[in-house]
């Protein structure tokens, strides 16, 4: 009786080691590394604002210091504004 505990007690022992143990990889297939996570950001690209409508000032100054502009363009919104600009600054007035 004593060397049959003794051989279940090895067989027990035995069985616990290798159950302990982690796997072999198979010996045909490479074992496989993880594949990183691939992000890929994209760039924003803002459109850029249209150039405003162009406008040409010709500005002329008197003899007596005063100025006086004409300005053509395409919008007269925008023409309108800058008739506004000239005058704050420069005081004068437009001649026709």
């Amino acid at each position: 009786m004593g060397r049959i505990l003794i051989g279940l007690t090895a067989a027990f022992a035995l069985t616990l080691i290798a159950c302990g143990k982690e796997p072999s990889p198979p010996q045909g297939k490479p074992e496989n590394p993880p594949v990183p996570k691939v992000s890929v950001e994209r760039e924003k690209v803002g459109r850029e604002s249209p150039l405003p409508p162009e406008v040409k000032i010709r500005l002329k100054k008197d003899g007596r210091d005063g100025y006086s502009w004409e300005l053509t363009g395409s919008d007269a919104d925008q023409i309108l504004k800058v008739n506004e600009k000239l005058r704050k600054q420069l005081g004068g007035e437009q001649t026709r």
